[in-house]
Order: structure tokens, then sequence, then C-alpha cells
């Protein structure tokens, strides 16, 4: 459990906020890309980028080149933020119309990797969490490739978690309104994989891909 600090105190919808690490990292695994907040010289960002949970830390992807990364990397406070939105909530009044979702919020300073053996494990660890079994079978990066790969590392320790669910809370004025309520759930789906017209030889369509969504989430609760 992460202890509130005054960014991640609820100022509104309390009982939607949480600060347990086990809800966060379940969010954290479900998602595929973060929208990651900061200020450079007094202009602010907020960047989409590709990550992976290693424990009690996040990996973030980027390229070595990336002024904004190298930035990041030198100790600017960043705020991550992953969310899954799963349904639009209809209520008997345009003002009670709301969303049902999860999202993590994560504050904190990120650390540049530059050990070459981390890099290329926070790689694999990013190949494992957003396709897992494909290191068993693409070629591992070179160590040109690494080069040319950055990676932040952000501790998981000041964190909330909010969350709605369920139907519409109308008031009690709006229970006499006759119209139809209630949730259209929402939810990512993955299409058919489709084969490279540039593949050699012939190879069978791999079950992780087949099944893709119903795979990972099961390889990551491993």
């Amino acid at each position: 459990m992460s202890l509130p600090t005054q960014r991640t105190e609820p100022r509104q919808v309390a009982d939607r906020v949480n600060h347990e690490f086990a809800e966060a990292a379940a969010i954290l695994d479900e998602g595929l890309i973060a929208h990651v907040g900061f200020a450079v010289d007094g202009q602010p960002f907020v960047i989409p980028m590709t990550y992976a949970r290693e424990g009690e830390h996040l990996y973030l992807h980027g390229a070595s080149v990336s002024r904004l990364m190298k930035r990041l990397g030198e100790g600017l406070e960043v705020c991550v933020t992953v969310t899954h939105l799963d349904g639009m909530v209809l209520a008997r009044s345009t003002f009670g119309h709301s969303m049902n979702y999860r999202s993590v919020m994560i504050f904190g300073q990120a650390r540049w990797v530059d050990d070459a053996e981390e890099k290329d494990r926070a790689l694999k660890q990013l190949v494992h969490f957003l396709v897992p079994g494909r290191n068993d079978e693409a070629r591992a990066a070179d160590a040109k490739e690494l080069n040319a790969t950055a990676f932040l590392s952000l501790p998981i320790k000041e964190f909330s978690v909010k969350r709605r669910s369920g139907p519409p809370q109308d008031p009690a004025k709006d229970m006499s309104v006759e119209t139809w309520t209630g949730e259209v759930p929402l939810r990512v789906v993955a299409e058919p994989p489709v084969d490279d017209p540039t593949m050699q030889g012939d190879h069978t369509t791999p079950n992780y891909a087949i099944d893709y969504l119903n795979k990972r989430a099961a390889a990551l609760k491993e």
C-alpha cells in the first residue's frame, strides 16, 4: 500500500480512490500505453510511451537520442497515468452521465538506465509484457540496437488508484424521468493476426498471437 501524499490525496469523490499496490499493479499489467506528463523549462508535455512493470517499478521505453528522454533521466518530476475505459454510463439527466473506468496515477523521478545488462533485461521484459512468448522466437537485440534504445526506471511508490463501476447514481428527483438508463460496456478486443507478406518459410501462427489478449493476461499472472 502507498501512503497518501499531497499529490495523491483525493479532492473529490474520495470513495473512488485507494492506494492498494495490488490493484495498481493489475491496472498497469492490463494496460499497453502510459501517458507521461512533465514540464521542461516551464513548458508542459504529455507523451504516450510503452512501458513494462517489473515488480515495484516501471520501465518506460524511448529512443536514446530523444531530448525529452534524457531530460526525464536527469530527475524531472513526472506523472505517469494508465487508464482503462470500461463503459459509458447513461443517467436520467445529461448532468448525471458518467463513465466506468479504472486508472492509476504515479508520481516520482525516473532513473536513466545506462547499464547494458539492465537495459537488455528491460527490453526483454518489455517484449514479454507486451507479447508474452515472443522473446523465445524473435532475434535478440544486438549491441547497436541496445545503444539506440533508452529506458527509464520509475518506482511505483507514490501513486493512487481511482475507479468507478456500476449503474448511474441518479438523485431522487430524477427517478420519475421515463427514459432508458444503464451502462454501455466497452472493452479492448484483438483482431485475428495478419501474416507478414515478406515472411520466409512456412510458419504456423503462434497461439499467443491467435488468442492474444487472453494469452497475455494469463502469462502476466504466472
